[in-house]
């Protein structure tokens, strides 16, 4: 690939792996600073000796990537803010810990059916100086008041740190948190909570402002809230509010992409920004007025929009074209990528581990690598026919990029995509336009009416189309099993094809045949290990009982009721399944007694009728019996004690106490989690 042979990929690579590594295995910060200072020393002598001497280049060249690896590793530990001695984690203690605190609003996120919720920084917890990124959570109240980012609270409430995830193969909400540096949750009421005279007024303070009075802008002008909420999120980049049944029919359709902020939206604003400033003349000072116009515009949208990961990387990759087309040099769209990925991973190493960046950063690398080829397949002489048949290839190629690793975060693909990318991208474009500049004027305080109007109908019919290909579900592929090594022989396969049409060669036959059966021996290996393994598994199901049972692919689920699509249970239990390469076999009741690896399993509930005479191995407690349990691990003297979600806090603790004075292990789901024999 001509793209590895770019010294900025080679680095950029390193860097990346490096953070990897740095996330993965935590290494001692200190010990690579060090290893960093040997490897700088060690390439600016063989920078020296390379001039002389010409066979210690290959040498200088990979001391160069060890060195961006090195440097990838020491920027991310460098900015965990969890290693800093000032960070509120050595402050509070490991559960709930009641405290004051003093908080400056950074974003407000979308909110839980409970709770309104800020991303917050904490500057002190019971008048103790600290540092960090925290999630403050605000019972909801019909009085409450929505709060602007540099609003400064003094916070009566509970302090958490995260938790892991109770139940096995369930998202990691913990991890994704702390990919953001927010380490614990705050939880508080109205009633303690109380805002300060003052604000932080940085930058952010006042583009949320703008934001927030070009919103209130268009809801005093009577914007209707539906369509408002698709403008906000389309321009403003902000989420928060659209319907989550809207949401889901934009993913089903396979056009969720268009809600967030990203390379398409940035390039529309930039393109608007040059027609507006065609009047200025291209002489040298002319150009420069122009390019400072682009930047500044570019960027103030960016902050605007919030500056997420996506946003981040649109503003950045134009703003290098418009430098390049400023310089008169030919765009290398690669190079640009690359320099962008650097320069965004150089300040914010954590964003490589969000899934916006990544999905962004795919599609746009298969567009540039892939699209061209597949236009060169069909040349149209129609115009309108050549329109659409870009479209297609643009929405394929995108597709085909991202679709191993949508599959693995998602397991699910939408069918009609390209049906959706046809009939929504011509029509988008003419939305972004609009709402440009009803967004721009909004912001001077004056909404012109027939353009509003306008773009509500055009928003409107947006949502009506994308609604009617949602509706196809049968085109929509659920539940798909897909892990990490079926996503890496996925790209491996898809990779070593377009190499081989681009140039059909026999040495790149060979490689595409070897990957084809790299990627069935991944997926047999899968299917067989799935029937082998055999597990038996307690969940942490709140007020409820559920216990799994997976043998030779097939699942046995045991709850305490019946349960259909989209409840609790059903939530639970189908990461599992998913994961596993597995299907529910069949849904039974609870029984009294199990058998599992020669271990009997009794299970007492609120209406069991057990025997003393009936010895268990595991003895599993839930919907809160009244028991002797004293009396009973005398007697039956079991191997462990398991407790679910289903049984009392004050029952919870009693019988921990008991298993401690018997010597006898004390499994509580609610704190440690699934058990899983």
């Amino acid at each position: 690939m001509k793209v590895l042979k770019f010294p900025m990929a080679k680095i950029s690579i390193g860097f990346v792996i490096g953070i990897g590594i740095a996330h993965y295995l935590k290494p001692t910060l200190g010990d690579v600073i060090i290893i960093l200072s040997i490897l700088v020393i060690l390439l600016i002598v063989l920078f020296f000796l390379s001039k002389k001497r010409q066979n210690l280049r290959p040498y200088f060249g990979i001391t160069a990537v060890l060195l961006s690896i090195v440097g990838g590793m020491v920027c991310l530990g460098i900015q965990n803010e969890g290693l800093n001695k000032k960070h509120y984690l050595h402050c509070i203690q490991d559960k709930n810990y009641h405290c004051y605190l003093s908080l400056t609003v950074l974003e407000q996120i979308k909110s839980t059916p409970k709770n309104s919720r800020y991303i917050v920084a904490v500057h002190q917890i019971n008048h103790r100086n600290c540092i960090g990124k925290a999630l403050l959570n605000i019972a909801k109240d019909t009085a409450l008041k929505r709060w602007h980012c540099g609003s400064m609270l003094l916070v009566e409430g509970s302090f958490y740190k995260n938790k892991k995830t109770s139940n096995p193969n369930q998202f990691d909400y913990k991890a994704y948190l702390e990919n953001q540096q927010i380490y614990a949750q705050i939880f508080t009421s109205k009633q303690h909570l109380l805002t300060t005279a003052t604000e932080d007024r940085s930058l952010p303070y006042y583009t949320s402002r703008l934001r927030n009075s070009i919103i209130a802008n268009l809801e005093q002008h009577h914007f209707k809230t539906k369509e408002l909420n698709i403008v906000i999120a389309l321009i403003l980049g902000q989420q928060q509010e659209i319907d989550p049944e809207l949401v889901k029919d934009y993913q089903y359709a396979g056009a969720i992409h268009i809600l967030s902020v990203s390379g398409l939206h940035v390039a529309c604003i930039l393109f608007f920004i040059q027609f507006l400033l065609q009047p200025i003349p291209n002489h040298r000072k002319g150009s420069f007025i122009k390019l400072t116009i682009i930047l500044l515009s570019l960027w103030l949208f960016g902050l605007m929009a919030g500056m997420a990961p996506s946003v981040l990387r649109s503003v950045t990759m134009f703003s290098f074209m418009a430098i390049g087309l400023y310089l008169k040099r030919t765009v290398n769209f690669y190079h640009t990528l690359l320099v962008s990925i650097f320069l965004i991973l150089l300040f914010e190493p954590s964003f490589l581990f969000e899934i916006g960046f990544q999905l962004s950063y795919l599609a746009l690398f298969f567009i540039v690598w892939l699209q061209p080829l597949l236009a060169s397949l069909w040349k149209p002489n129609n115009k309108i026919a050549n329109y659409f048949w870009g479209l297609l290839t643009v929405s394929f190629a995108a597709q085909l990029g991202t679709f191993p690793l949508s599959l693995y975060y998602f397991h699910q693909f939408p069918g009609l995509f390209f049906i959706t990318n046809l009939l929504i991208l011509p029509l988008l474009t003419l939305i972004l336009g609009i709402a440009l500049f009803v967004v721009v004027l909004s912001a001077f305080n004056w909404v012109p009416y027939y353009p509003m109007v306008a773009l509500e109908w055009s928003i409107m019919g947006l949502n009506s189309i994308i609604s009617w290909v949602a509706s196809f579900e049968r085109f929509i592929l659920k539940d798909i099993p897909f892990n990490i090594p079926l996503m890496l022989s996925s790209y491996l396969l898809i990779i070593a094809a377009i190499l081989f049409a681009k140039e059909p060669k026999y040495k790149r036959l060979i490689y595409a045949l070897v990957a084809l059966l790299f990627f069935q021996t991944t997926l047999i290996y899968n299917q067989y290990n799935s029937k082998r393994k055999k597990e038996w598994i307690v969940y942490d199901c709140k007020g409820k009982t559920l216990i799994s049972a997976r043998e030779n692919g097939g699942v046995i689920v045991y709850s305490s009721e019946s349960f259909n699509k989209n409840s609790k249970e059903e939530l639970l239990i189908k990461p599992y399944v998913i994961a596993n390469f597995c299907k529910i076999k069949s849904k039974q009741r609870l029984r009294n007694f199990y058998y599992y690896k020669n271990k009997k399993i009794m299970l007492i509930n609120g209406k069991s009728n057990y025997l003393i005479h009936q010895k268990a191995d595991i003895v599993i407690l839930s919907q809160s019996p009244r028991i002797n349990l004293e009396r009973l691990l005398q007697n039956w003297k079991p191997q462990l004690i398991i407790v679910d979600g289903s049984s009392y806090t004050s029952y919870k603790r009693r019988w921990k106490a008991t298993a401690l004075k018997e010597k006898i292990p004390f499994h509580d789901t609610s704190e440690k989690g699934f058990y899983k024999l």
